[in-house]
C-alpha cells in the first residue's frame, strides 16, 4: 500500500515538471539579440548584413530587400535569381547575408524576419557609394576654339554617390578670370563662364570632381584663343660696320600658328652661308632671328619681319646701317737709325753710367738738377720730333712721356727754369 502511493507520488511529479517545460517552451519565443548595424560599402566590393536571433527553435529567418520588394533568402535557401546574393548559419544564433560585387541597385533597406506569430523583423540600410565619374557626353570637349575678346562657356557634368562637387582650376597655376573683375585659383560649379576672353587666358582648364570616395577624377580643356598676328621690333635702327656678322630680330604672337619670313629687297631671306634664320616658339609667342654675316655695301638696306595666319597678316622693318669701325689704340714706337744714306757708320755710344731719374720731385734746397750736356757724338732727340735730312748720323729715339710727368715739368720749368732731360744711351746697330 505505502509503496502504491509513493509510486504514483513520483508520476505525478514527472507529468508536472514534463509540463512545465512544455510550457516554458511555449512561452520562451524567439527574439533579436542585437540590431542589424547600417553598412557602407564601394561599388564592387563585399558586403555582410547579421541577423542575430534567440530562442529560434523550429522557426525560420527570412530576408527581404524593401526597395525592391524581393524576397533574398528564407532559412537556407537563395530565393532570388541573383547570383550575387548568400546566406549562412554558423549554427549558434547569427544569420549572414552576403552580398558579392555590391551595385548600385543594392542600396537599400533589408529587413530579416521571422516567422512567429505574430511576425518579428528589424531592418538594416545597405548604404553603396560611388567614386565620381565624369560624363564626358554631357561635358565640353577637350579642345574648344574661340576668337579674341569673344565669350565662351566650359561644361562639366559628373556622377557618383554621394553628389560629387566640381572645382575648376588651370593646368599652369595662373588665376581664373571672374566677370572681369577678379581672379581666383579654383572656381566652383558645374560651368565656368569666361568673359570677353583674351590671349592670356589660352591654355588647358581642369574639372576636377570629388566626393569623399577615391579616386578623383579631373577633365582636361583645352582653349586656344585665335587671333591675327601682331609684331614686335626691338630695335628698329641696327648699325654695324662691314666686314663682321650682325643678328636682328623681330617677336611675334599670333594664333593659329602663324608662317614667319624675312625679306631684303622683295625676296624671301632663304637659309645659306650668308644667312642664317633661328625661330624659338612659346605657346603663341615666337622669337624671329637673322644673323647676316660678313656685311658688304650691298647688305646694308631695309629688311622686313612678315608673320601671317589664316586670321591676318602683319609685318615690321628693321634698318640696316653702316658705321666705321672702331680705330685701334695708338701704341709707343720707337724710331733707331744708325747709320746714314752714304753708308758712313754711325759714332758708337759712350759706355753706360748712372744717371739721376728725372723728373724727381721739387726740393727748395736744390733750385736747379740738371744732367751734363751731351757730347758731339750724342744727340737726343725730344718727344715728337724726327731727324731731318740726310746728314743726321748716329743713334735716335723719341722721348714719350705721361700726363703726371708733363705736369711735373711744367711745375718744373716755372720753378727752376729750363728743363734739360736725362742722358739715356742707346746701343748702336
Amino acid at each position: 500500500m505505502a509503496d502504491r502511493r509513493r509510486r504514483s507520488r513520483y508520476l505525478t511529479i514527472s507529468v508536472l515538471h514534463i509540463i512545465m517545460i512544455m510550457c516554458q517552451a511555449l512561452t520562451d519565443e524567439p527574439r533579436f539579440a542585437e540590431p542589424i548595424p547600417n553598412v557602407t560599402v564601394a561599388l564592387g566590393r563585399d558586403a555582410n548584413l547579421p541577423c542575430v536571433v534567440e530562442n529560434l527553435g523550429q522557426h525560420k529567418v527570412a530576408w527581404i530587400h524593401i526597395d525592391r520588394q524581393m524576397i533574398v533568402t528564407i532559412h537556407r535557401h537563395v530565393i532570388t535569381r541573383i547570383p550575387r546574393f548568400s546566406v549562412s548559419y554558423d549554427n549558434q544564433k547569427t544569420w549572414l547575408l552576403h552580398v558579392n560585387g555590391v551595385q548600385q541597385q543594392d542600396r537599400g533597406y533589408y529587413m530579416c524576419q521571422v516567422n512567429t506569430n505574430p511576425m518579428i523583423s528589424q531592418v538594416g540600410y545597405l548604404q553603396v557609394v560611388v567614386p565620381p565619374n565624369i560624363l564626358d557626353s554631357m561635358s565640353t570637349q577637350s579642345t574648344v576654339a574661340v576668337r579674341e575678346n569673344q565669350n565662351i562657356t566650359l561644361t562639366c557634368k559628373a556622377d557618383g554617390f554621394p553628389t560629387p562637387k566640381l572645382r575648376w582650376k588651370r593646368e599652369d597655376g595662373q588665376g581664373i578670370s571672374v566677370d572681369r573683375r577678379k581672379k581666383v585659383l579654383a572656381y566652383e560649379g558645374e560651368q565656368l563662364n569666361l568673359t570677353r576672353i583674351s590671349r592670356t587666358e589660352m591654355g588647358a582648364y581642369l574639372c576636377i570632381a570629388t566626393n569623399g570616395v577615391p579616386p578623383s577624377v579631373s577633365k582636361r580643356i583645352t582653349v586656344d584663343v585665335e587671333f591675327s598676328p601682331m609684331i614686335w621690333v626691338p630695335n628698329q635702327l641696327v648699325g654695324a660696320p662691314a666686314g663682321t656678322d650682325v643678328t636682328i630680330d623681330c617677336q611675334t604672337e599670333a594664333h593659329p600658328r602663324a608662317i614667319s619670313y624675312w625679306v631684303f629687297n622683295s625676296v624671301m631671306v632663304l637659309p645659306t652661308k650668308k644667312y642664317s634664320t633661328e625661330t624659338t616658339e612659346n605657346s603663341y609667342r615666337a622669337d624671329m632671328k637673322l644673323t647676316i654675316r660678313n656685311l658688304q655695301p650691298g647688305d646694308f638696306g631695309s629688311y622686313r619681319c612678315i608673320s601671317k595666319n589664316s586670321l591676318g597678316e602683319t609685318e615690321g622693318s628693321i634698318r640696316l646701317y653702316e658705321i666705321p669701325k672702331p680705330s685701334a689704340p695708338p701704341k709707343a714706337t720707337e724710331i733707331k737709325s744708325s747709320a746714314n744714306k752714304e753708308g758712313r757708320k754711325s759714332t758708337p755710344a759712350p759706355p753706360k753710367r748712372q744717371t739721376t731719374i728725372w723728373p724727381a720731385p721739387y726740393n727748395p734746397q736744390y733750385p736747379r738738377r740738371t744732367e751734363r750736356p751731351p757730347t758731339n757724338e750724342e744727340q737726343i732727340v725730344r718727344a715728337e720730333q724726327k731727324p731731318r735730312g740726310d746728314a743726321s748720323t748716329g743713334s735716335a729715339y723719341i722721348v714719350r712721356w705721361s700726363a703726371p710727368q708733363l705736369m711735373i715739368v711744367a711745375v718744373q720749368y716755372i720753378l727752376t727754369g729750363p728743363y734739360m732731360p736725362p742722358y739715356i744711351p742707346q746701343n748702336g746697330n
